[in-house]
């Protein structure tokens, strides 16, 4: 991602209520979670508030405890409240979208 714009460390703890369902002996960080680290850090950077996923593809898992990058990104001049999200994990790509923000 290129341009001006977030980047914050992501870690899901292996303790979280949320795996414990998702996929019960082989655990993996569901979607949502990883949606809902990108709201918060829309929140961060911004002080905005998710408010539709416009595009989203999850190409490879995150595990537990397992450490990401989040980067967000404005998604072009002119769209200030479209906003890009990447979450990479030792180089490679596990997630991206597009998401729009509101106040």
């Amino acid at each position: 991602m290129n341009g001006t714009g977030f980047e914050q460390a992501l870690c899901v703890d292996a303790g979280h209520p949320a795996l414990a369902g998702h996929f019960p002996g082989h655990p993996l960080v569901p979607g949502v979670i990883l949606l809902e680290q990108v709201a918060l850090a829309l929140r961060a950077w911004r002080g905005l508030r998710l408010a539709r996923v416009l595009e989203a593809k999850f190409s490879a898992p995150l595990l537990p405890a397992q450490a990401a990058i989040l980067r967000l990104a404005e998604a072009g001049p002119g769209s200030p409240l479209r906003i890009r999200f990447e979450i990479r994990h030792d180089g490679s790509v596990l997630a991206r979208g597009l998401v729009e923000a509101a106040a």
